[in-house]
């Protein structure tokens, strides 16, 4: 008998007076996970069960007895506490922000960020590592700045897996159930009170969607939830797991998240003009954008596409493209026939939006292409991962050099509050004040730094590896009990590591390019760094590897084996089920971050910038962040940044070079103290490397980026083309089906250059150009000039561009167009001619295959 169907359900929730009230409205505003005053105020209700439930004061409220919440009332230490933390909640929500301050002029745009894990807190497992920590981060700082912006995502009812060793060392999955309605959550309801509900349907699957939301600040994230009685048990799976499943359950999870996710927005009253696609995973919402304006304006794919592709913004995040979705066309047919169809599109063109080469039907569809074609901006995430996803995608634009893809770069930041200690916090409002808080961006208040007296910054890192140190023992004594350990096992749990000791940190995926294992290549090299009686050293590893990563899972079980050994016992400590919370304690707590992944394959990588913060020095690969992060004085570079093609060998030079820079910098230098004890070089570094590193790499300076140069430029490109009731829009479609339609005939009859063999520096050469065009206006078309520094290949490097703009009919169609090119550097140079459509409106338009060389 089904039970299930004969149950009468209701929720109880905690009976709070109107004196108490004010602590529920706290604790269901995500901004207490970044208020220190906020977390003090629920670590006082009760401290073990404020760590018995991952820092959840929404659960810890549904637990107490309802007799200790009535005592609270008479308690005037604690009602004071909560005021102060209740006004101070009421005015950051008040106070005016960086965006009313600077974007007046935007008031009108919204904003919706969509990505498929948000790594806000702990007690909010919907994240599995950098990317959901990335979109928690940017979410805090778009509320800190006042960005009108939602973001979307999935809730997942087991999240990502928790990790639990054996006693073998390897990893093991659980996958505890989320209850939504002891959570930091709201359900969203219509006017009846009944819960809102979004239908899909795509291919064979049908089924319904409630919409959770949590509040970050300023900023509601929804969340998309299958798990709904009305649905057929294999679609209630579709939000069970984070990166669960097969090729299906991924596509049927994007579906929800792109094109549920627009449907969601709008039924709750929110139509975005601009949508941040945080990595390809929410790709198809730019079709269901596009599906929704052909039916509302009655217009064509092509037309709603020109409006649509302005309002999007991409950021990819992986630098190899075997990190990134590709569906193959039968799975595509099965859920999309019906949906391309009614976009007016073909099998093939349909398909030819996720291909680099739509023309190519070998090609698998893959979602980055997609989002990169229906993108009006994209962008990686740091420098070198720009000019890697410029090498990846090159093939996207053929006709166009790499440096002039439309692909650019924004380095990513973290939270300045969510991961700075309290330590180190106080100490900054005791010396600076409290403008790094209000505007971490701030050169001139970090440099601030270098009168804070060296032994109170010292005291203060001693302090947060102290607490990074109890917190180990902690873990590790529980981690054995789990395990059966013996009561003298267990017993030196508690005399590992040493908290007067240099530490080392490595946290994060354990994935094989990011090379866990780097430093153990040599264990009797290593044995003798970590030993040595005057200078002796420890390390402290955390992560997690993929389910199905069987190579990562070894990793992470030679790392145990070797620190079950003697004489690694009390130096070497890895800690089991990585989350938010152990890394918070690692970044605190570390005096040195390793880094070692396999250049270029680090798209940017944040956890070195949230141990920048704190005091901590990153000793790393020039990969990633650490590329525009490292100026020599503030940490350490292993290698020059070289690429190497032999793995092993590359493995052997780094690990060699690793062991060299702690036996010769890196620990003479931090045991290196004065009479008073104090590593003044040391500090210096440190000073060094907040003073250089804390204004660059916050998420404040990246949203803001993202804000100037994608944002508020992408609300103007879509505003601009839906005026006058699309005017723009429909002229731009159709001024490019009769310029493309006419295209074929173009042709560089004759291209020159008034030139000899050399050239002084600073001359103006003289260029032209004869052009055939055909049917084609004359003011329609943009000839140019590209030239520069040739390479040892004969290929021009960093080449720019000079418009050809005098113009001499020569009868017929035929066109000659001059300009000068200025010669300002030394060196072998070259130039080429190029014609590419021009509107008169929007300037220069390139597509793939409507640009000519010459």
């Amino acid at each position: 008998m089904d039970f299930t169907k004969m149950l009468h359900k209701f929720t109880v929730v905690p009976s709070l007076t109107d004196e108490l009230a004010a602590l529920q409205r706290v604790a269901y505003n995500l901004w207490w996970s970044w208020e220190p005053d906020a977390i003090n105020l629920f670590r006082r209700l009760d401290t073990e069960l404020w760590q018995a439930t991952r820092h959840n004061p929404v659960e810890m409220l549904g637990i107490l007895q309802q007799t200790t919440l009535e005592t609270l009332k008479n308690d005037e230490g604690f009602m004071a506490h909560l005021k102060t933390v209740d006004e101070k909640l009421s005015e950051y929500l008040a106070e005016k922000t960086w965006f009313q301050k600077t974007c007046n002029g935007n008031s009108q745009m919204k904003v919706a960020y969509f990505s498929m894990e948000f790594g806000l807190h702990e007690s909010l497992p919907v994240y599995s590592g950098g990317l959901g920590v990335l979109a928690g981060d940017h979410l805090k700082s778009a509320s800190d700045l006042g960005l009108p912006l939602v973001g979307v995502g999935l809730l997942y009812r087991q999240g990502y897996f928790r990790q639990y060793l054996n006693n073998e060392g390897w990893q093991q999955e659980y996958y505890p159930e989320n209850d939504f309605y002891n959570l930091p959550l709201t359900l969203e309801r219509d006017e009846k009170g009944a819960p809102l509900s979004v239908e899909l349907e795509f291919g064979p699957r049908r089924f319904n969607v409630h919409i959770w939301r949590v509040q970050v600040g300023r900023v509601p994230l929804y969340l998309l939830d299958t798990n709904l009685e009305e649905n057929s048990p294999e679609d209630r799976l579709i939000t069970a797991q984070l990166y669960g499943g097969d090729q299906e359950m991924r596509i049927l999870q994007e579906i929800l998240l792109g094109i549920g996710g627009v449907r969601a927005l709008r039924a709750l009253g929110i139509i975005p003009n601009v949508c941040h696609m945080n990595e390809g995973h929410a790709a198809f919402l730019a079709l269901e954008r596009m599906r929704l304006v052909m039916e509302k304006r009655g217009i064509r794919f092509n037309e709603a596409r020109e409006i649509i592709s302005a309002g999007n913004v991409f950021t990819t995040h992986t630098p190899v493209e075997a990190g990134i979705d590709h569906f193959p066309a039968d799975l595509l047919e099965r859920y999309f026939g019906k949906y391309y169809r009614s976009l007016g599109l073909s099998r093939d063109e349909f398909l030819g939006l996720g291909r680099q080469n739509p023309k190519n039907p070998q090609e698998v569809f893959c979602m980055a292409v997609l989002a990169l074609k229906l993108a009006g901006h994209a962008n990686g995430v740091s420098e070198l991962h720009g000019e890697v996803s410029r090498k990846m995608w090159k093939n996207t634009w053929p006709e166009l050099p790499e440096e002039q893809l439309p692909l650019t770069s924004i380095t990513n930041g973290v939270h300045t509050r969510t991961w700075m200690s309290n330590y180190m916090a106080s100490l900054l409002v005791r010396y600076l004040g409290t403008r790094w808080l209000d505007d971490p961006t701030d050169h001139n208040v970090w440099r601030r730094i270098s009168k804070i007296p060296d032994a109170e910054l010292w005291r203060t890192r001693q302090s947060c590896r102290e607490k990074l140190v109890d917190f180990a023992r902690k873990r590790l004594k529980e981690q054995m009990i789990k395990v059966g350990a013996t009561v003298k096992e267990i017993a030196t749990a508690e005399e590992v590591l040493d908290p007067e000791v240099l530490t080392i940190g490595f946290a994060r995926r354990f994935a094989t390019y990011k090379r866990g294992t780097l430093l153990m290549r040599d264990l009797d090299r290593l044995a003798r760094i970590l030993n040595n009686p005057e200078m002796p050293v420890q390390i402290i590893f955390a992560g997690k590897a993929h389910p199905q990563d069987q190579e990562g899972k070894e990793l992470i079980r030679q790392i145990n084996q070797v620190s079950d050994q003697d004489r690694f016992r009390h130096r070497i400590v890895f800690i089991e089920d990585y989350d938010m919370e152990v890394a918070r304690h690692l970044v605190q707590g570390a005096d040195v971050w390793l880094n070692t992944p396999r250049r270029p394959m680090e798209a940017s990588g944040t956890s070195g910038m949230k141990v920048a913060f704190n005091g901590g020095l990153n000793m790393s690969i020039l990969d990633g962040w650490w590329c525009e992060g490292y100026q020599g004085n503030n940490g350490w570079a292993i290698g020059k940044g070289e690429v190497y093609g032999d793995t092993e060998y590359q493995n052997q030079v780094e690990s060699r070079a690793i062991y060299d820079l702690l036996e010769k910098e890196i620990v003479p230098h931090f045991y290196d103290r004065g009479s008073d004890g104090i590593p003044r070089s040391w500090i210096a570094t440190m000073k060094a490397s907040m003073q250089s590193l804390c204004p660059v790499f916050s998420t404040d300076r990246m949203v803001q980026e993202y804000a100037s140069r994608s944002y508020t430029t992408s609300y103007g490109q879509w505003k601009q083309l839906v005026a006058d009731d699309l005017a723009l829009a429909l002229d731009l479609a159709r001024w490019k089906e009769r310029t493309f339609k006419a295209w074929p005939a173009v042709r560089i009859e004759d291209a020159s250059a008034q030139i000899s063999d050399a050239v002084a520096v600073g001359s103006l050469v003289p260029v032209s150009a004869k052009v055939f065009l055909g049917e084609i206006p004359v003011e329609d078309v943009s000839v140019e000039g590209y030239f520069g520094v040739l390479d040892s290949t004969g290929n021009i490097q960093g080449g720019e561009t000079v418009p050809l703009e005098n113009v001499v009919p020569a009868g017929d169609g035929l066109y000659q167009f001059s300009g000068t090119i200025d010669c300002r550097f030394c060196g072998r140079h070259g130039f080429m001619l190029r014609v590419m459509p021009r509107h008169k409106v929007l300037g220069n338009v390139y597509e793939p295959g409507y640009l000519i060389w010459g």
